[in-house]
């Protein structure tokens, strides 16, 4: 249960900065700063129970790379953020230390 709260601690990550993007020149600003604000306390919470069992070190980055990777490919497909080869690899290298966290966490 704890990689499961730990994958929704990552998606909530994604929220806030999403949150702050939408609201920049949006007349629902105060709307979108709330679910922002919503999105990091679910995310803290979440973190909180995933590292209950999940080794701080490995829980905070796989937090922290879900998402940044999730906040990049939000901005590539919906905000013309730069999809050059180099950021693409390394989104990928981020990834792939995930990946690697979770396959060698006890």
């Amino acid at each position: 249960m704890a990689w499961v709260y730990l994958l929704l601690a990552g998606v909530c990550e994604i929220g806030w900065p999403l949150g702050f993007k939408l609201a920049s020149g949006n007349p629902n600003k105060l709307l979108w700063i709330a679910m922002s604000v919503c999105s990091i306390g679910l995310s803290g919470v979440f973190l909180y129970l995933a590292q209950r069992t999940i080794p701080m070190g490995t829980a905070y980055a796989v937090w922290t790379g879900i998402g940044a990777a999730g906040t990049f490919v939000i901005g590539i497909l919906f905000f013309k953020d730069a999809a050059t080869i180099a950021r693409i690899i390394s989104v990928f290298l981020i990834l792939a230390g995930v990946i690697g966290l979770k396959l060698s966490a006890h």
